[in-house]
This record gives structure tokens, sequence and C-alpha cells, in this order.
């Protein structure tokens, strides 16, 4: 231990975390802050040290809550949550990495090739020689007759045995078929870890409310420029691409997805846009998706084009009163079926029943990942409830069909639970329905 604290290469020792590392450090006494994205002198903005021993800090509490004694993360948001590191957006899918963190000892990450010499080099809060080199199935086009699952399984069992943690199960969040019978063969008890994770997430302290206002702000600006673009003569794609290159060139580390729907097309509910002309009279939403530092958004947004009907107002205001509604309830010690109760059933929308209505009325945590715990849906929260807590970050999202059979009305807002309440952070004007280009 002494020698690790005479290590100044190990700039945050992360198995000497403290209680005050749980600390959320919330400042609710003002409007939350969107600082700009570069560091200065001047001002307090995001505390990246501080950001990293909560994160770590807040897993080791939700395992210890928990029946295991490990954690082993292929899940990219769990990793970066957990270890801090992010070898790009390209990784999302291709189960390429995993982590481990087990009893006290600090999170080992094996990483893609040459990637975890750049940790050793760079992120000096890790353990150089946890930083290491390894690969199992990426989605298996390396075979497990390969041997590779079975060697790491063999290592990460020598790594919890030398924890002391052998006799508990170990917390898997998602993983390769194979690479579970792999774990099995070593005699490694699996349970579902992305629960234990999805737990500690909940609770985002200031510096993640922050990254998550920041990257609102973001938005702000782009449905500024959707707001100015649409007309006669750009496509559904012309927006989808214009977004993109804005979010990027604003600092934009991934653009998940831009959703772009007009006209005929709103009703009902896609989500993917094609190369549809806007024409007058058009209703149109849109939502963007895309994350600064690894913290998301989700946040639609609908216009017309030029003029809009008597029943394209009506499906807007209606879409507007359930959205307030909800929002009116978010406030700490509410549960997650008081708030799914304000919004319209399935079939008053038409639907048979709920699930063929999940995510129209719909809320979600919002965090390093799109969707975060909790949900809020008549699907599952009616039955289900979950108490709302200060420090959860939601995006609200309903949506209510016209009665000329194609239009439609989606709004969302993403909103910070305060100490009293609630605070919407997505900022661009839809307290009525934008007009693009007025006839």
């Amino acid at each position: 231990m002494e020698k690790m604290m005479n290590n100044k290469s190990l700039a945050l020792t992360p198995n000497v975390l403290t209680p005050q590392d749980l600390e959320t450090n919330w400042r609710w006494e003002g409007r939350l802050p969107a600082w700009g994205h570069t560091s200065v002198d001047f001002e307090r903005r995001v505390d990246h040290d501080r950001l990293r021993r909560y994160r770590l800090s807040r897993t080791r509490q939700s395992l210890q809550n928990s029946p295991a004694g490990t954690l082993l993360l292929f899940d990219v948001n769990n990793i970066r949550y957990v270890s801090s590191t992010k070898i790009g957006e390209w990784e999302r899918d291709k189960m390429c990495r995993f982590c481990l963190l087990s009893g006290d000892e600090s999170p080992y990450v094996w990483d893609f090739g040459s990637a975890a010499v750049h940790h050793q080099k760079y992120s000096d809060w890790l353990e150089p020689d946890h930083c290491l080199a390894g690969v199992v199935g990426m989605r298996g086009t390396i075979p497990p007759e390969f041997g590779l699952m079975k060697k790491y399984a063999k290592q990460i069992a020598g790594l919890i045995r030398d924890a002391g943690m052998a006799d508990m199960p170990v917390g898997v969040d998602y993983a390769e078929t194979a690479m579970f019978h792999a774990l099995q063969e070593e005699g490694i008890k699996v349970i579902d870890g992305q629960q234990i994770m999805l737990a500690a997430r909940e609770i985002k302290n200031w510096d993640e409310i922050q990254l998550l206002t920041q990257a609102a702000s973001m938005v702000d600006g782009v449905y500024h420029m959707i707001y100015e673009e649409l007309k006669p003569g750009i496509r559904e794609n012309d927006i989808v691409a214009l977004s993109n290159k804005m979010l990027y060139e604003m600092g934009s580390d991934d653009v998940e997805a831009i959703n772009a729907i007009s006209g005929e097309r709103c009703n009902p509910h896609p989500h993917n846009f094609t190369d549809r002309y806007f024409r007058p009279g058009d209703q149109a939403f849109f939502d963007i998706l895309q994350s600064y530092q690894g913290y998301r958004t989700c946040y639609y947004r609908t216009f017309n084009i030029g003029r809009a009907t008597p029943e394209q107002n009506d499906a807007y205001v209606k879409c507007r009163e359930w959205l307030d509604a909800s929002i009116a309830m978010i406030k700490p010690g509410v549960t997650t079926d008081k708030v799914a109760e304000v919004w319209p059933t399935a079939e008053s929308l038409g639907f048979p029943n709920e699930d063929a209505a999940f995510g129209l009325q719909f809320g979600h945590g919002l965090g390093l990942a799109l969707h975060e715990r909790p949900i809020i849906s008549r699907a599952v929260s009616l039955d289900h409830p979950m108490e709302i807590k200060t420090g959860m970050v939601f995006a609200l999202e309903t949506y209510c069909p016209a009665a000329d059979g194609y239009s439609a009305a989606r709004i969302e807002e993403e909103v910070v639970v305060t100490d009293k309440g609630c605070e919407v952070i997505s900022l661009f004007p839809a307290e009525e329905l934008p007009i693009s280009n007025k006839y």
C-alpha cells in the first residue's frame, strides 16, 4: 500500500477509495450550468478525477450490496463507468474488450491490441499492470475452438482466487454464449451483473449532470438549425447529414442516430429516415441521439413546414399536455407507476394492449447509455413501480397521432431530478407547435 501511495504514476490509486468519493457534490441553488467544452482556470467545471472516483465507488458499493464478489463486464458503458477507458465508438458492438472488478482490487481491463499500452501510458488512474492485451470472441468471429475464451476464463478465475472471492458468484453483464460456458468450466458461478451495474449508474453526481447538460445544449443548437432548414426541396436525409456534421463539429464523440420522420410517414411511428422530400404542410418529428464524453441525449422535437392544420395542432397540444403532466410528477419519492398513470392508455390510442404501444408514452434513465434505470411505461411500471430519487436523469417522451390519419406529434424533454422536483435541460422551445418557414 505504501509503495502504491508513493508511486506518482498512480494518480488516483483507485483501490484506495474513501467515503468522500461517494459524495454527489450536487448544487441545486441555481440553474444547471451548461459550460463550454474546454477546461479553464477561472471556472470550476467538470472534475474528471472526481468523476472517475465517484463512478468506481458507486460500483463497489453496488457490488457490496449484491450477492456477487466480482464483476466481469463486456458492456462498453459499464467498462467506461468502472475504468474510465474508451477506444472509440467502433467497438460498441464488437465485444472485443472486457473488465474485471473483484473484491477491493483495482479494475483490470483487457483491451484490443495496443490500446492496453496506450492506457498504461496515459490513463494514470489505472494500475499499469492491470492494463492487459486480450480478446475473446469478437461476436463469434474468433471461434471458441481457438481456445481464447478458455485461456482468459482460466486467467480470470485465477485473479478472482487471488482477490479472495472464489467462493462468491461473479456478476456478468452480458457475454457470448461460449464465454459463459468457458467460465462455468472454470467453476465460476455466474449471476446477473447488469442489474448490479445499472443500480450503480442510477444516481448521477454533479460532474455527470454537467456533462448531460452540455450534451443537451449541443442539441439545442442543432434544433435551431433544423428549424431554419426545414422547407420543400430538402429531404429527411439532408437533415440527418447536416445534424451529424454540426454535432461532430461541436465536439460530439458519437452520433448514435438521427431520426427524421415526416408527412405520411409519421403515423404509425417509425424510427428511421429516408430520402423523402419535405412538403408544404408536413408535420415532421426528429430525435437526436448523441453523446458528449460518453453522456447521451434523447431529445425529440416536432415541427410543421410552412403551415399547420387544426388536426395537426390538436395532436401537438395533446402530446404536450401528456408530457407536461408527466414532468409535473417527477420528484424524489414518487414512484414510476404514478408517472405512467398520467399517460393515455394504449387502447385509447387504438392499440390492442400496452405492449403494442410500448415506447410511445415512455420515460427512461439517461447517462452513458441511452436507456438506463428506471424505465417508465404503462407496460411495465404499473405492476413494478420503482422510486424516483434525487440525481436521476430522465428522458420523457410522448406521441399523439393526428385525426387526419397520417400526421403525428412527438415531443421529448430531458429532466434532472433535483432535491425538490426536476429541471428541464432540453431547452429548444416546444411549448407550442413550431412552424418552420411559415407561409
